[in-house]
């Protein structure tokens, strides 16, 4: 038995219907698939769960964190948690599949105990089309860096924790998990005998300040460096403080909107380094967060006194404030249930959160 693990957020559904329909062909129906929804919205997730109820092979996981950074790693860690098949294929919801992907998969497993494979990427034209795997023509191929879809012998990825969950937004995760297991002494092979995974093209909004989700302007260069300084340290295991695949508690999400504390700051960069490096971190309870432009540093006059080097107020710009709120949440409530939001026009931010217990 094959267990596939898809992660999913408002995405287009034809996208996902083709990677399902591409599932439903497979020669060899010994396997089942996880779809994690991380945290879509109603719409998008009611659609999403109709969609799954006409495949009997996929068992759909709604994790309620709307309001909350991508985290593909905990997305995944989610479904292996759930694992009890030998092996753990992680895929990606804008791929299609050959119909020998499972017969393959099983093959190689015979001799190998990590293998990823060979993308073929399509053109924005042949993505549009309808065709069946083998007609689709790759404007491309992926060299052995894509890293995306890994298979896995199960009892190996767990006993590594899984996916790195320090990892949100996009970037790294993939590569991450293949260099702690070389680390550990696995051999990772690149399978290019034969494409068996086609990418589908899809416009990128939600990677930018255009999504209503929350986005890091600079995590994906963070992620990078991660993942190198990790590798460096020869590390193999993750996830040691906080714990892996952990769903959010529904008491957690009813308190959100129940603030036990509010607390209202301003722009201003004094105030903003104290709050984030001595209240932020102990925060208990739920708590609102409001922050709004510190106005006094916007003034021609404090602007004429910066230019002069005459003391004068400092405040952050809402994108580095935005980082810096985001990169404090990763650093110390990466597990919390919170909402987070931005007003990009107004320079407005607002945080609902309910720190994690059991930290």
């Amino acid at each position: 038995m094959v267990s596939l693990v898809l992660t999913y957020r408002n995405r287009n559904s034809r996208i996902v219907e083709k990677c399902l329909n591409s599932l439903k062909e497979q020669s060899d129906k010994d396997f089942q698939v996880v779809l994690v929804d991380y945290g879509s919205e109603t719409k998008s997730a009611f659609h999403m769960e109709e969609l799954c109820r006409k495949h009997n092979f996929i068992q759909y996981q709604y994790v309620p964190v709307q309001g909350q950074l991508w985290n593909k790693s905990r997305a995944i860690n989610i479904g292996l948690k759930k694992c009890t098949s030998p092996y753990f294929l992680m895929g990606d919801i804008d791929l299609v599949f050959h119909p020998q992907m499972i017969s393959r998969c099983k093959l190689l497993m015979e001799h190998h105990d990590v293998v990823y494979f060979q993308y073929g990427f399509l053109s924005k034209n042949e993505s549009n089309r309808n065709k069946s795997f083998n007609e689709y023509e790759p404007e491309f191929l992926g060299k052995d860096e894509v890293t995306g879809t890994t298979l896995f012998r199960t009892k190996i990825l767990k006993a590594i924790n899984g996916y790195d969950e320090f990892y949100h937004g996009w970037g790294a995760e993939d590569t991450d998990v293949h260099l702690r297991l070389k680390n550990a002494g696995h051999d990772v092979h690149f399978y290019d005998e034969e494409i068996l995974v086609k990418h589908q093209w899809h416009p990128k909004h939600y990677r930018t300040k255009k999504s209503t989700a929350p986005f890091h302007t600079g995590l994906e260069r963070i992620n990078h460096q991660y993942m190198l300084q990790n590798h460096s340290l020869k590390v193999t295991r993750a996830n040691h403080e906080w714990g892996w695949g952990i769903m959010p508690k529904k008491e957690d999400i009813e308190r959100l909107e129940k603030a036990e504390l509010k607390i209202a700051l301003s722009s201003q960069e004094e105030e903003i380094d104290a709050f984030l490096t001595g209240i932020f971190p102990t925060l208990k309870g739920s708590v609102i967060i409001k922050i709004s432009l510190f106005k006094p540093a916007a003034t021609l006059k404090n602007r004429l006194k910066k230019y002069l080097k005459k003391k004068h107020f400092r405040a952050y710009d809402i994108e580095t404030l935005n980082n810096l709120l985001l990169s404090s949440i990763i650093t110390h409530h990466r597990v919390a249930c919170y909402n987070y939001s931005i007003d990009w026009h107004r320079e407005e931010i607002s945080l609902s959160l309910v720190p994690y217990a059991s930290k």
